[in-house]
């Protein structure tokens, strides 16, 4: 698959190496423009053509061009990229807050038919563990769909959703959701120490229970709560700990805290699209 990355960030690098280490795509067949030279650098180790700037031999043949840049940047970098798209090009968006209509409009329009696809990945993504919500306006082809599926699998599993104002949610969830857990292992570690615990061992503690908690979580035919309960013994440890946290509502914390994320998203399509 021959792909074009215009931004040669974290992010793009990690979806690059994952290609490659996957097959999916021949290293000469990758394409990135990134004005970074340390970045650019970077990305040459996995033998892709680099580019300082953006112009039709990088863009040019590019099944899947990929928007790896800032929000801020994306309304100037499309102004320059739309007159060097062609009918048939997949335009993918990574950028957080970036609506698909004025994407478009920014690229020119639907006038040289290319296809536009909106994506939001999470930071796992940089281990080849993340998870990604995916949305498109157009109709793509079996092959279209596919190499956008190829992409994105390079950076871990993937979503997609029947209406671009769930990519809002998708935001909430997934894309701000490791921060959240990383809170909670810093929380759980912070208890540790409190409770007697020398750190490094408080820490050790805290992520191998919320990595195994995890996996089990997804291996398990079971939903959460069952496994929930099933670890809650009556009048026991973890059954005092949790009619704590049910006293704080920590429950309806955390999703009043995934809701103000979703609004926080809406509000920055807003903003960007006034941009």
């Amino acid at each position: 698959m021959n792909i074009c990355f215009i931004g040669g960030g974290n992010m793009a690098n990690a979806m690059i190496g994952g290609l490659v280490r996957g097959g999916a795509s021949r290293p000469e067949e990758v394409r990135v423009v990134e004005i970074n030279e340390a970045n650019r650098a970077r990305i040459a180790s996995y033998g892709a053509r680099v580019f300082a700037q953006m112009d039709r031999e990088a863009v040019g043949g590019a099944e899947v061009v990929v928007l790896a840049v800032k929000p801020q940047q994306i309304k100037e970098v499309a102004a320059t990229l739309g007159a060097m798209l062609a009918p048939g090009q997949v335009v993918l968006s990574i950028a957080a807050g970036i609506r698909l209509a004025d994407l478009g409009q920014w690229l020119g329009g639907e006038r040289i038919g290319f296809m536009l696809v909106r994506a939001m990945p999470n930071t796992p993504a940089l281990i080849g563990a993340g998870m990604t919500g995916l949305y498109s306006s157009a109709q793509l082809s079996d092959g279209q769909r596919l190499r956008v599926e190829e992409v994105m699998r390079a950076a871990g599993s993937l979503v997609w959703v029947g209406e671009e104002n769930d990519m809002d949610a998708v935001t909430a969830v997934s894309g701000s959701g490791p921060a959240y857990f990383f809170y909670f292992i810093e929380a759980l570690e912070q208890a540790g120490t409190e409770l007697g615990l020398p750190g490094d061992l408080a820490r050790k503690l805290a992520l191998e229970t919320a990595l195994g908690a995890a996996r089990l979580a997804h291996d398990s035919p079971e939903d959460p709560a069952t496994l929930r309960a099933r670890v809650t013994s009556k009048n026991g440890t973890t059954e005092r700990a949790l009619l704590s946290m049910e006293a704080d509502h920590v429950k309806d914390h955390i999703i009043g805290a995934a809701k103000a994320a979703a609004a926080r998203a809406k509000e920055m399509g807003d903003e960007l699209g006034r941009a």
